[in-house]
């Protein structure tokens, strides 16, 4: 059984907050997820080594197991959180490592970052990915930490489904077979709506200010276009990456269950 404080020192409430770098989660290999939301999706999944929480929460979440509990005031709360309005309850969470081979590209849609770097981007994605089956990302070595709290915030507890792996991209688009699909979007791309897509393959997702690099725009085998509306009038110059990565989901699966 977990032990219950109900004094939280400054010392945690330190710790709490220190979760805010990178270098302090990696440190422990742990995040931080506030907000009952997030929090329960997350229970069950991850170990949880602290637990902070009002009493409100807490007894309207009696089972609730982490090696650590500690009963707060929302003023208390206030003071370790990292949210400008705490929601009752905050929890550190233990990092998750996730295997990987190429063969999991051959087998089911995957999406690929390319240098994404805005957290709530990054969280919204996964999010993206949660609703619509997409149960693996890869990231580029360079995209946002999908641990920032802005990101873990973003994702609504859709980390406790989709897999995020780091990894050279290049080098796991070189691991593919030939015929595996390879999609991202390019303004001469070809229109998204006319386009035989799969079930399986990568969809790769560029940097909000540069698209996708060079070397792996070299690598993708089909170059898809999300077109403006009407076309040929002056419209934005892009969409979001987020907003795109949706489009682009969105129309997948539609085609799928046709």
């Amino acid at each position: 059984m977990p032990t219950k404080y109900f004094m939280l020192s400054k010392n945690k409430t330190k710790y709490i907050r220190s979760l805010e770098l990178k270098k302090n989660r990696k440190a422990d290999d742990v995040f931080i997820a506030e907000g009952h939301k997030v929090v329960n999706e997350l229970l069950g999944v991850f170990p949880c080594p602290l637990l902070v929480a009002t009493p409100r929460w807490l007894n309207a979440n009696k089972n609730t197991r982490a090696t650590e509990i500690i009963e707060v005031s929302d003023e208390e709360l206030a003071r370790a959180s990292l949210q400008k309005a705490p929601q009752d309850v905050l929890a550190v969470f233990k990092q998750p490592h996730h295997t990987f081979s190429s063969d999991i590209i051959k087998n089911s849609l995957c999406l690929a970052l390319d240098n994404v770097q805005d957290p709530g981007n990054l969280g919204t994605i996964v999010r993206i990915a949660d609703w619509f089956g997409i149960k693996d990302i890869f990231c580029s070595e360079e995209t946002a930490d999908i641990f920032n709290p802005k990101t873990v915030q973003a994702t609504m507890g859709a980390i406790a489904r989709v897999r995020i792996h780091y990894c050279n991209l290049l080098r796991l688009i070189k691991e593919l077979d030939e015929n595996t699909p390879v999609f991202g979007t390019f303004l001469d791309g070809e229109n998204l709506y006319k386009q035989e897509l799969s079930t399986h393959g990568l969809i790769v997702m560029g940097n909000e200010g540069n698209g996708i690099s060079k070397d792996i725009s070299a690598m993708i085998n089909r170059r898809l276009l999300i077109p403006n509306y009407p076309q040929g009038h002056d419209t934005s110059e892009s969409l979001n990456v987020a907003v795109a990565t949706a489009i682009i989901c969105a129309e997948f699966r539609r085609r799928i269950s046709e």
